[in-house]
């Protein structure tokens, strides 16, 4: 791989991933909805230890199909990072894009000849919908017609479907490669909080009294960037799907909290000591044994992802 399309350059995984491919010598073009953040992409690439001379930035949105073959032409392989950025009340606000964004990407990539493309889907594609027993590994998929399921999960859900329907009908040989990380944590590249950062300025803060309940797997951001580059450099990579977690139980809000004010107990004295009253949470168990098996996945601690993350 020599010169790749990195989609949603300018985000929390996203810089990231720029910056780790252009410090392993690959020569990254990336989409931006504005060039108004490629300064700050610069930046943050800069900061991740590369040489932001071998980038390329263009724009190009999830919504309109304008950029996105010319942003595809020459390129050895995508990786469709982007997502949309939608507060929305109805479903479809934020489903549509999500599913017609991916779309664009693959149609684009398959008019150029591009060998695969790596797409960013989540574990809410995964395991939202109701199991007896809550032990999810790739073959399991969130039912988009689950009773009351999230706009988030729901999109994620109908996106990644979309897009593993149109290579098989119609992907021209280029083949599909997704990666399905939990809620990512770690060290950020930018200088905004974005995504799931959110939530540690918001307990760091005070503007948490009450944590949600909630059990879920974390992921460390540097780790699903590396799992991402050996999903595209992996011969028999194609066609799979790949869950990206740290080892060890499942966390929850609470408990990210509670290892906040551990290490950091006057930065952190205002995080929650408090969980939202509700019955006993079910067991959660979700599986990385395909990624280190097939990937050579080797994630960090949840708690050092967590005290970096600071």
């Amino acid at each position: 791989m020599t010169r790749v399309l990195v989609t949603g350059g300018s985000g929390y995984l996203g810089s990231r991933l720029v910056a780790d491919l252009l410090r392993a010598g690959v020569e990254v073009r990336t989409t931006v909805r504005s060039l108004d953040s490629e300064p700050e992409l610069r930046e943050a690439v800069r900061c991740g230890g590369a040489d932001d001379s071998g980038l390329e930035v263009v724009t190009a949105t999830l919504t309109e199909d304008d950029g996105w073959a010319a942003a595809a032409t020459g390129m050895d392989g995508v990786y469709h990072v982007a997502s949309p950025m939608i507060l929305a009340t109805e479903p479809d606000e934020v489903v549509i894009p999500a599913r017609d964004g991916s779309l664009r990407v693959l149609r684009a990539a398959r008019d150029a000849g591009v060998p695969r493309v790596v797409l960013t889907s989540s574990f809410a594609a995964v395991g939202y919908s109701p199991k007896r027993v809550r032990d999810y590994t790739e073959d399991d998929w969130t039912d988009p017609s689950t009773p009351g399921l999230p706009a988030y999960p729901l999109s994620k859900a109908v996106a990644e479907r979309a897009a593993w329907d149109f290579i098989e009908a119609e992907g021209a040989g280029t083949e599909l490669v997704t990666v399905n990380p939990t809620w990512i944590a770690g060290p950020t590249l930018t200088r905004t909080a974005r995504s799931s950062l959110q939530v540690f300025t918001a307990m760091i803060g005070g503007h948490m009294p009450v944590t949600p309940r909630q059990l879920f797997g974390i992921a460390d951001v540097r780790d699903v960037s590396q799992l991402h580059i050996a999903a595209m450099t992996t011969a028999a990579a194609a066609g799979r799907r790949y869950l990206a977690l740290a080892d060890g139980p499942t966390t929850t809000f609470l408990a990210v909290a509670t290892v906040l004010r551990e290490h950091f107990p006057v930065l952190a004295e205002k995080a929650p000591t408090e969980e939202a009253p509700g019955d006993d949470l079910p067991p959660l168990v979700i599986h990385n044994e395909r990624a280190k098996a097939e990937l050579g996945f080797h994630p960090r601690p949840v708690e050092a992802t967590l005290v970096e993350t600071v």
